[in-house]
């Protein structure tokens, strides 16, 4: 399963989330983040590929609802309410990932 995570700007919370689950042997993950400056930008051929697509904020998914409508409509956006309190790999994000993240994979 393919899973994608989006923030603002792929610095911190995205990041993070990629690395917990890149090496799982269920699902490859990959990250980007919404605004000009992300460190990787959001395109249409990520999202394509992606089987879920998790959201920190629901600013996130709004946007990507704005600029990629048709790549997304049959896609699953999911918001995890993470807010940008935390550095990349911090405990607590970590925890709030896989607590967010994990009744979609189960």
């Amino acid at each position: 399963m393919n899973l994608v995570f989006v923030c603002s700007r792929n610095q911190w919370r995205s990041p993070t989330a990629e690395a917990i689950y890149k090496n799982h042997a269920d699902y490859t993950a990959k990250s980007a983040g919404t605004e000009l400056s992300a460190r990787i930008k959001l395109t249409a051929k990520l999202l394509e590929w992606a089987d879920l697509i998790f959201v920190m904020e629901k600013r996130h998914k709004q946007r990507i609802i704005d600029k990629f409508p048709d790549t997304v409509r049959s896609k699953q956006l999911i918001v995890l309410d993470i807010p940008d309190d935390y550095g990349y790999m911090n405990e607590e994000l970590i925890e709030s990932i896989k607590s967010s993240v994990s009744p979609y994979l189960d």
